[in-house]
């Protein structure tokens, strides 16, 4: 599975000077956040895949002009040919608003999402806005990561994280981290192509959840899907 992974900056190869060379056999598009949601719109129309996307603290305008035709994965988890694709955006809160959180608030959104985590024997991929504390975040309040993430990633080991908000022009960023638990970490600012294998997620209706494959292989039987 190819999927184009985008964050922060829309990129004149994807839009103004679209290649599709570039972007020949992607699968599915993930969105990690404060993009134009005409940019979103415009990649999934070209590709014609899915686009999944989170909010970034500055994706106000997503509230009145969500991107057409895209599919919100904040606070679920979404499966995509048995990729578990696990959605938490925003940033840690550095300012009232919308699309921030405190650490305390983070750590909310997870409790609500356990029995979903549960039910579908874990995830294989998170995406956020925010990277993790100290996995390619700064000092500064408003690029902190959060300590949930990395919490999250100990207990469920997840093969991805993907995540921006951290630009590569603050200086000399490392995109990818390996964490303790095993998760490969990407900062996605701008774009970048990735390979999933099937080695790392299992086959869809195969999680070893009981009830969640019943229900998949029940709908898969109702639609006539191999």
């Amino acid at each position: 599975m190819k999927v184009l992974a985008v964050a922060d900056t829309e990129e004149k190869i994807l839009w103004d000077f679209f290649d599709r060379e570039l972007v020949k056999d992607v699968d599915l598009i993930i969105s990690c956040g404060d993009l134009s949601p005409h940019y979103l719109e415009f990649l999934e129309s070209m590709l014609n895949v899915p686009l999944l996307y989170v909010r970034g603290n500055h994706d106000t305008v997503y509230e009145k002009t969500p991107p057409l035709g895209c599919i919100c994965i904040e606070d679920q988890i979404y499966d995509f040919h048995g990729l578990r694709i696990l959605g938490l955006g925003g940033s840690m809160r550095y300012k009232p608003g919308p699309n921030m959180y405190t650490e305390k608030e983070m750590q909310g959104r997870l409790r609500k999402l356990k029995p979903r985590i549960a039910f579908m024997n874990g995830f294989d991929m998170l995406v956020t806005h925010a990277p993790a504390r100290g996995f390619g975040d700064l000092d500064d309040l408003p690029h902190h990561g959060f300590e949930t993430f990395n919490s999250l990633m100990e207990s469920q080991k997840p093969a991805f994280m993907l995540h921006g908000h951290v630009h590569q022009s603050y200086g000399r960023i490392e995109r990818n981290h390996m964490h303790p638990g095993g998760t490969r970490i990407i900062n996605v600012n701008g774009y970048q192509i990735l390979e999933i294998g099937d080695e790392h997620h299992p086959k869809k209706g195969h999680t070893g959840s009981v009830l969640y494959d019943l229900m998949v292989n029940m709908r898969k039987g109702r639609r006539g899907d191999q």
